[in-house]
């Protein structure tokens, strides 16, 4: 019964954070661009830059969470990462905290990039705003379907998925050292 609160209560905090941040991404996007609008010209370089930098920032992130993992958490910072390699009491970790410190960047550049006009806030409001869609997939494929914490529904059925799950699990097994410390990009 308490396991089943437990996995209940993260998944309305991962639902509830997921749509809010979702809807004011949204938002947000178009009302930048509605902003930069007025007066009928469409900043076209302004606004394929933004969506190549979030795609762009969506793919790095996976290259600097596989450096994190290995060089930071599994080394100076075990002390926070070792409690997501323990049983865990209750719904929330002390790794969790990783989720908040990633999340303080992309803040950081979407309000800058939300604010500001021209090329380089648009880049920064995309690169912001790549790091929140890696931030939302990461805690929905890592925390849900690979360490269910909460129901992840059909994602679970996807095959390519299932093996990150599967190569995840590796890593938590401490064979190969640890490797692999990716998530989306573990699977080979």
């Amino acid at each position: 019964e308490r396991k089943r609160s437990e996995r209940f209560t993260y998944l309305v905090a991962a639902v509830m954070s997921s749509f809010g941040i979702t809807s004011m991404a949204v938002m947000a996007v178009y009302y930048r661009f509605y902003w930069q609008m007025e007066g009928g010209n469409v900043p076209l370089s302004e606004m394929l830059g933004t969506f190549a930098l979030s795609v762009g920032a969506a793919v790095g992130m996976e290259f600097w969470a596989r450096w994190a993992h290995k060089a930071l958490w599994h080394a100076s910072l075990w002390h926070m990462h070792e409690s997501h390699h323990r049983p865990r009491e209750g719904p929330f970790e002390l790794n969790d905290v990783f989720a908040v410190i990633n999340a303080v960047p992309a803040i950081a550049l979407l309000n800058y990039g939300f604010f500001h006009k021209g090329l380089v806030p648009g880049l920064c409001f995309g690169a912001g705003l790549g790091i929140t869609v890696f931030g939302m997939a990461y805690m929905f494929v890592h925390d849900g379907l690979v360490h269910k914490r909460f129901p992840v529904g059909p994602i679970a059925n996807v095959p390519y998925l299932r093996k990150v799950a599967a190569a995840h699990q590796l890593h938590h097994s401490e064979k190969f050292e640890g490797v692999p410390y990716g998530l989306f990009l573990g699977p080979k």
